[in-house]
């Protein structure tokens, strides 16, 4: 199992609760789960409630057949960043970049993110 993130992944889903979800086909103009992310997969997952506020942002893993996303860990969420039990509706499930996992260059070019430290040492070491 690897974390894999990539562009332009984006499925509905009608799922309800706290539980995993039942990942549908890709969106027009978008890739399924099962081809931008592969089966066993683990990535980062945002989920919407289309006319709703509820959403989630989390690290989620698929299932042997990419058909299933179980939320893993949520990151930050509509209700005080625990899981949101979803109600009813259509759902827009995609791949993210959570900002709190992201490493990114200043105006100095200067490593800024969650996780520079690590990575400042890391391209020192690598220099």
């Amino acid at each position: 199992m690897a974390l894999v993130i990539n562009d332009r992944v984006k499925v509905t889903s009608t799922t309800t609760g706290t539980g995993a979800f039942a990942l549908g086909a890709a969106q027009t103009g978008f890739e399924s789960f099962a081809t931008g992310i592969g089966n066993n997969n683990t990535t980062y997952y945002t989920i919407f409630n289309q006319g709703t506020t509820e959403w989630e942002v989390g690290l989620g893993t698929l299932d042997a057949t990419s058909a299933n996303l179980t939320r893993t860990t949520v990151i930050s969420s509509s209700n005080s960043d625990a899981a949101v039990n979803f109600t009813s509706g259509t759902k827009d499930v995609f791949c993210t970049l959570p900002a709190s996992k992201a490493v990114y260059l200043d105006s100095t070019d200067t490593p800024v993110g969650a996780a520079s430290n690590g990575f400042a040492v890391a391209m020192a070491i690598a220099l």
